[in-house]
């Protein structure tokens, strides 16, 4: 039992319909993770019963692993219905959770078509590999910047040579809060709070990707601030539809999967939406490698037909090895460490 300090805290917001995909990206976080977690929900108030019905609904040995609280949409700068409406409905909010949760020392964001496929708790190590001066922790928007959209076609100052992709983001919140941020609008450091209406004022008609195009915009002028970790921490469509590009998740599998362009939901990527259906679908009792790894192997033959589909050994290598690890640990906790041998 680790004390409250020692959880890991890990936010995301949800407007429209963007229930069910919440709910099975925190599935895959209980499904795979050891250390307790505190997930901070950002939604509309029409969605707050839903999300405490179904949560609760979990069996007790997965609901014992977090504790959930639900958060209204509110911007505490500038105009509120401006950020409503910046890119995707309440995306905004990710900007504002410094502000908001005053008492959270570090935090993961993450969107809500995302998937872990490995422990939550090892995202979260990246934490201590910060030094001094960095305060979050995000992935390139692309691995080949020649080809990148930022290097294409962004109107505005993006972070390194090619971008940075903010559906999956570290922050030490404690460190943001109390930094002074070079900017292109007065000479001086602005805090964080300070600094997002006027950014926005100054660049709202330059930006296509909403509050990624902001904070590409804040690290540009704020590199040291910044720990930029490898690509199979957000492995999304672009990083094997026209042919593999990750070399990290080559290695070492994808670690955290990240559905963006909508593909849980239609036919252009199946690979992605057989592990988004997999997950969502899997009896929270069942055993993971009968109702989840097998079936999955099963369901990834029919998606040789795209490039993605060709490197299945990509999207199962850390989840075999997460699954394994889950497994040996039920056996130990069961028979005993000694008739293991």
């Amino acid at each position: 039992m680790l004390p409250p300090k020692l959880w890991i805290h890990l936010a995301v917001v949800a407007c429209g319909n963007r229930l069910e995909e919440t709910l099975v990206m925190l599935k895959s976080a209980v499904l795979f993770s050891h250390r307790k977690m505190h997930f901070h929900i950002f939604t509309e108030e029409s969605l707050k019963p839903e999300f405490d019905k179904q949560l609760q609904q979990w069996p007790d040995s997965y609901t014992e692993k977090f504790v959930h609280r639900i958060y209204p949409i509110t911007f505490s700068a500038g105009n509120p219905q401006e950020w409503r409406k910046l890119f995707k409905p309440c995306a905004a909010q990710r900007l504002f959770l410094p502000v908001i949760l005053k008492d959270v020392d570090s935090l993961l964001y993450v969107d809500t078509d995302v998937l872990f496929l490995r422990p939550v708790d090892d995202i979260w190590k990246l934490l201590r590999q910060f030094n001094s001066t960095q305060l979050a922790a995000m992935a390139p928007e692309h691995e080949i910047p020649k080809i990148g959209w930022y290097s294409r076609f962004a109107q505005h100052p993006f972070y390194g040579s090619a971008g940075v992709n903010s559906g999956v983001m570290l922050m030490n919140l404690t460190r943001i809060r109390s930094a002074r941020f070079k900017n292109s609008m007065i000479p001086t450091g602005l805090a964080w709070e300070d600094m997002l209406y006027p950014l926005y004022q100054k660049y709202k008609n330059a930006i296509t990707w909403g509050d990624q195009d902001l904070l590409n915009i804040i690290f540009y002028f704020n590199p040291e601030h910044l720990y930029v970790f490898p690509c199979h921490w957000n492995y999304r469509p672009d990083h094997c539809m026209y042919g593999s590009n990750c070399k990290r998740a080559e290695l070492e599998g994808v670690s955290v999967l990240h559905g963006n362009r909508g593909v849980y939901h239609d036919d252009k990527q199946p690979t992605f939406k057989a592990l988004y259906e997999a997950i969502r679908d899997f009896p929270f009792q069942d055993n993971l490698f009968q109702s989840m790894y097998y079936p999955l192997q099963l369901k990834f033959l029919e998606t040789v037909h795209t490039l993605c589909g060709r490197i299945p050994q990509v999207f199962l290598k850390q989840i075999e090895k997460t699954m394994k690890r889950a497994y040996e640990k039920h056996v130990i906790m069961h028979v005993g460490p000694n008739q293991m041998r």
